[in-house]
């Protein structure tokens, strides 16, 4: 079952493009459809919890699916717990320790790519929709959540970002910001998106990063922290923001583009930080699929 939401609000988000050439390639519907959002984005979730509760969405879509009924889209924006992820076909050569040894919990998810690190400071996007509503394209879907990063990094920080040929995610130079894994069972999507606004990027050393051993990581803070006023790189009052207010910042940033680059509505809402207690003793492990 769905975890039922406690409150809602509606947030019509602003549709009007800034970038005209390349918005409208995203563009697909005259109107926009809904999706409910539930914004934990303050809030520290223990992963294996968010991964259920996506699995239990999905589960219901397809089922409104079968009976060719219509199925709202859902939009998860959370942080998590420090944690390790690795993709269905992961390997563990790129984890530069030993996993019965790890320094965190350590799942094998049924997502697409390498392992990566979630953390505090890291804002992650779990959209949970129905491609059928939006273009049954995978490279499409792939793209359009690398284009909400690249918007956000540019429309908000004044920061360029791009895409890396043969690779998912979004760089800045060398610098990998955000890692981007997706599973998509009968065209309805999970998993998402990790955007670094302030991570503690040390957990990363301990791993090689979507197995790409040449390339770095970056967060916004570590970028804006690297440009200079007299450059005319980033935005001053962003400059000087603390913690708080960029991880603010991005997250508005992230709903409004997500908004524009899927034509969607956003519908707020709320649900109990109960929901997602952890009462089982932290240790490392690996859940492999079967």
């Amino acid at each position: 079952m769905i975890l039922a939401a406690s409150t809602h609000f509606l947030i019509t988000v602003p549709t009007s493009p800034s970038h005209n050439h390349t918005k409208k390639s995203y563009r697909l519907h005259s109107q926009s459809r809904t999706c409910e959002c539930f914004d934990l984005y303050k809030e520290l979730v223990p992963y294996d919890k968010a991964w259920d509760w996506q699995k239990n969405i999905v589960k219901e879509k397809k089922a409104l699916v079968e009976k060719n009924q219509d199925c709202q889209d859902t939009l998860i924006i959370l942080q998590h717990h420090p944690v390790y992820t690795l993709g269905t076909a992961s390997s563990e050569e790129y984890l530069n320790f030993d996993i019965k040894d790890a320094p965190y919990d350590v799942y094998r998810t049924e997502r697409g790519g390498e392992v990566t690190y979630h953390g505090p400071g890291q804002l992650v996007m779990y959209p949970i929709i129905n491609l059928r509503n939006h273009k049954m394209d995978l490279h499409w879907y792939l793209r359009a959540l690398e284009e909400v990063v690249i918007r956000v990094l540019s429309s908000t920080f004044s920061i360029k970002a791009s895409r890396l040929e043969g690779f998912t995610g979004v760089w800045v130079g060398d610098k990998k910001v955000a890692a981007v894994g997706i599973r998509v069972s009968r065209w309805i999507t999970y998993h998402g998106l990790a955007l670094n606004v302030n991570t503690d990027l040390t957990p990363f050393h301990s791993i090689v990063p979507c197995g790409i051993r040449n390339r770095q990581v970056g967060s916004i803070k570590g970028l804006l922290g690297e440009f200079q006023p007299s450059t005319g790189c980033g935005k001053a009052g962003v400059l000087h923001s603390n913690d708080c207010q960029l991880i603010d910042i991005t997250h508005s940033s992230l709903i409004k583009e997500f908004s524009e680059v899927f034509q969607l509505e956003i519908l707020h809402k709320t649900i109990p930080m109960s929901e997602f207690e952890d009462t089982t003793p932290r240790r490392s492990l690996t859940w492999k699929l079967t």
